[in-house]
């Protein structure tokens, strides 16, 4: 009777969280399936290189790991205000090299370079798959397509204790170069061995593939754990979790006169810095911002007038109080699994949050009729960041950071509470909705 402890409603939540978070081990994948659920709401998807339509209605449009999704009411003039929840796509792992073919001491090994602040150890000794995009050559012509490879084909087999007798007293010490590099397979080394893969996994012939984008995740599948079935157990939960219930809230039928115009937009390249075509400190939610205005019959002035009047929840992933680890905490500022969502406060901008943007959350909150708390960072503790800051300062609106709580931020599995994932979306849809 475990899981009969922890309401439907919560328990179905997760559920749905688990298949979005399955269905996307990497940042294309992830745009992929938010596009599938938002075409399954009734958005409709747009070209950046085309005309936009002036009518009002749920459009999306996408490029790489980026997605941006808007629904604009009926009755919404040009300079009517926004409403954007930002999110982003991608999480910490190991990406494989352009010539990744190599190998020692008689294994076939893959050259990896870690990508974003990822907990090393995390990743040794587990079955690794692999997923992407690859470039390939069709016809005469270049297209992108997807490879989702989830079955057991990498290993970072960790040293045996009887080499290294001092571990677990002084600490396991990894080079990122010599000690990260999966094998998978025996023999001499065979060049051309991963493009070849590849190209069996998209279709092509191995000439064909020009290039990839590709990257390990763990093969675990995620999971309700606990004595009651509590927590979620899985990989990607920073920030997938929050893309998760941006697109459920989104989705849900809007109604009422006077809305604001409700965004979504997913970034790639937040765990690096954000600073790239499709990362939030590009150009491109300001110019679909200002695409959907143009496409209304708005000037510059009546954009101008919008972003005066709007308002960004910057959502991503937040520190629960660590059980083993209380001192690493501010003790003025616990934060509880399952408490409810977490508004992130730093004075020094790390998070966007001031005064103003903290109401407006709370009153998001109280009308979803969700528990929220407050995080911040002790004073001797560096504080972690988000697109919040980055968001704000290139659109001049008002943003507020807020987010899940969870534990084992960074690694190759994370944990949350079961009841605050079925919260988030409701407090985003009483946040687009006001």
């Amino acid at each position: 009777m475990g899981k009969q402890v922890v309401a439907s409603r919560s328990m179905s939540d997760a559920q749905d969280l688990l298949a979005f978070i399955g269905a996307a081990p990497s940042p294309y994948h992830a745009v992929g399936e938010a596009r599938r659920r938002l075409a399954d709401a009734g958005f409709t998807a747009l070209d950046l290189t085309e005309p936009w339509p002036a009518e009002p209605g749920r459009y999306l449009v996408t490029r790489g790991g980026a997605l941006v999704a808007w629904e604009v009411p009926d009755d919404a003039g040009p300079a009517q205000r926004f409403r954007i929840v930002g999110a982003h796509t991608d999480s910490p792992n190991l990406r494989i090299k352009p010539r990744p073919d190599t190998g020692s001491a008689g294994w076939q090994q893959l050259g990896v370079e870690v990508y974003g602040g990822a907990l090393w150890n995390t990743w040794l000794d587990r079955d690794l798959g692999l997923s992407g995009r690859a470039v390939v050559r069709v016809d005469g012509a270049v297209e992108e397509r997807l490879f989702h490879c989830d079955c057991p084909l990498l290993r970072i087999p960790q040293l045996a204790i009887h080499l290294d007798r001092d571990v677990n007293g002084q600490g396991l010490k990894l080079n990122p170069q010599q000690h990260l590099t999966p094998v998978w397979g025996v023999g001499p080394v065979e060049p051309g061995a991963f493009a070849a893969y590849v190209a069996g996994e998209v279709a092509v012939a191995p000439a064909d593939v020009v290039a990839w984008d590709a990257m390990v995740h763990d093969l675990t599948p995620g999971a309700t754990i606990g004595r009651r079935h509590e927590l979620v157990s899985t990989a990607r939960l920073d920030n997938l979790l929050s893309c998760w219930a941006g697109v459920t809230a989104i989705a849900e039928p809007g109604s009422g006169s006077g809305r604001p115009v409700s965004v979504l937009c997913l970034f790639d390249h937040e765990e690096v810095g954000s600073t790239s075509s499709t990362g939030a400190d590009g150009a491109l939610l300001a110019q679909v911002l200002e695409r959907t205005v143009s496409a209304r019959g708005g000037s510059r002035d009546d954009l101008l007038r919008a972003l005066a009047g709007s308002v960004c929840a910057s959502a991503d992933g937040a520190h629960a109080t660590h059980p083993n680890y209380p001192e690493r905490h501010d003790p003025g500022h616990l934060v509880a699994i399952d408490g409810g969502p977490v508004v992130k406060v730093n004075a020094n901008q790390r998070y966007a949050t001031d005064a103003a943007g903290h109401a407006v959350l709370i009153d998001a909150a109280d009308r979803a009729g969700v528990p929220h708390q407050v995080f911040v960072s002790r004073n001797d503790q560096p504080c972690g960041s988000t697109i919040g800051p980055m968001t704000a300062a290139r659109l001049g609106i008002a943003t507020a950071d807020v987010g899940v709580a969870q534990l084992s931020m960074h690694s190759a599995r994370e944990l949350c509470g079961v009841e605050d994932a079925e919260r988030f979306p409701r407090l985003l849809d009483a946040f687009f909705r006001t």
